[in-house]
Order: structure tokens, then C-alpha cells, then sequence
């Protein structure tokens, strides 16, 4: 009987491991500031939105939408409650805007997933709100490479083991490859796959999270196009 290799299966992560996404979100907090200029200055602004979106992770989960809604939130605090119906609507349209953004796909993707079809499981795995990620699915054009989908409120230890026990031959040889330690490294690490960090220049404050340098699971590569030389080392 041939030894099982050891990764049978690839999660990916979405945002800014497929696609841009995290730059859509910088630049529509500085338009954000600019609306707010008035009361406060960018830095401060920034800060007071970086609290709102820390308490309401739990409530609206991640994505454009609760975004939108932590920057009215944002600016009725920095308004003292006293905030212009018409700044409530520009900022309805900054999300209506993100929402509607082309998806522009990171270098390397298309031909290491198309490398990698047929050899490997590869499931995609990413957070954030569902419609919205399935738009940025459909519109990438990356849909045919994943034999599944996961669209999930939180990436845990546990949401991966479920995962991984559904699609795959189980988390020990399952490998997740995505650009924030958080939540697409560590929690994998910790199931008992293989976490692969490959580091994107714009990574949300809210994702970071030190590197599990010690663990023999844990791999970095500048960009995509190194996934497949590292899958030669480890199988």
C-alpha cells in the first residue's frame, strides 16, 4: 500500500491571500476621516472607529457591512450625537461602494491553484460576510480550483477540525495557507495541520498576532509562488 503523502489537502484564505480587500478598507477609512475632519483629527478618528469595530466584532461579525456600521457609530460619538443625516448617507454609500469593488486577484494565484487542482484537495476557507464573499468568488474567477467552500463567522481551532473532517483526511494532513497569523495560521497549527503564512503589506491591527516560530507545522513564503517548492519539502 503507498504511504499516505504528508498533505493530502490546501485550505486558502480569501481576503489578501486570493484578492486585494484590506487596501478597499484603508482607503475608505481615509475618506472617512476627511467626512469626520471637522471633529477630530485622523489619527484620533481612526482610533475611536479601531474600538468600535473591536467591541462589535462579536455582534456584526466581519465583513463591509459592520464596517459601515462602526463608522455611523464612529461618527455619532465624534458628533456628540449631533451627526447630519448627509453624513450618515455618504457613509452608506462608502459601503455600497465597497461592496461593489472589483476583485483583483494577488500575483501567482491563478497558476499555483491551477498547479495544484487535482493533486491536492483544495478547499477555500475565509470569513467575513456571505454574500459579499461569494460575489468576490464568483467575480475572481478562481471557483472551478476548490473542491469546497467555507464561508465561517470565526476561524477556531475547532472550526477547523470540523472543516477539515468533512473535506479532508483529517487536520493532520491539511495544510492552511492565508496572510494573517490570527486567524489562518495559529488556530490551524493547534488543530494539527500545517499553517503557512504568507504575509500580505497591508494586514488589519486585528489580525496580527506572533508568529509560532517553535511549531514544526509552521512554514512562510514570500508569495504563492513558493507553495508548491514548499509542498516538495514536506511531502
Amino acid at each position: 500500500m503507498a504511504e499516505r503523502r504528508a498533505v493530502t489537502a490546501i485550505g486558502f484564505d480569501a481576503d489578501d491571500t486570493l484578492w486585494q480587500n484590506e487596501t478597499f478598507f484603508r482607503l475608505t477609512e481615509q475618506r472617512f476621516t476627511e467626512l469626520l475632519s471637522d471633529h477630530g483629527e485622523h489619527q484620533v478618528i481612526s482610533a475611536r472607529l479601531l474600538e468600535a469595530e473591536r467591541r462589535n466584532l462579536k455582534i456584526y461579525g466581519y465583513g463591509v457591512k459592520g464596517f459601515t456600521l462602526s463608522m455611523i457609530e464612529t461618527a455619532l460619538e465624534m458628533t456628540d450625537g449631533k451627526l447630519n443625516p448627509a453624513v450618515v448617507a455618504e457613509i452608506l454609500r462608502f459601503g455600497r461602494q465597497m461592496l461593489q469593488n472589483p476583485v483583483e486577484t494577488l500575483p501567482h494565484v491563478h497558476e499555483t491553484l491551477e498547479a495544484l487542482a487535482g493533486r491536492y484537495r483544495i478547499i477555500l476557507i475565509t470569513k467575513g460576510d456571505l454574500f459579499d464573499q461569494e460575489r468576490k468568488l464568483a467575480q475572481s474567477g478562481l471557483g472551478e480550483y476548490f473542491d469546497a467552500v467555507e464561508i465561517v463567522s470565526e476561524k477556531t481551532p475547532q472550526t477547523y477540525g470540523r472543516i477539515f473532517a468533512r473535506h479532508t483526511d483529517g487536520a493532520e494532513h491539511s495544510m492552511m495557507v492565508g496572510n494573517s497569523l490570527k486567524s489562518d495560521v495559529v488556530p490551524v497549527i493547534d488543530a494539527g495541520g500545517w499553517g503557512v503564512h504568507v504575509p500580505h503589506e497591508l494586514t488589519w491591527v486585528l489580525e496580527h498576532h506572533d508568529a509560532p516560530e517553535t511549531s514544526p507545522r509552521f512554514r512562510r513564503i514570500a508569495d504563492l509562488s513558493g507553495l508548491l517548492p514548499l509542498l516538495g519539502q514536506i511531502a
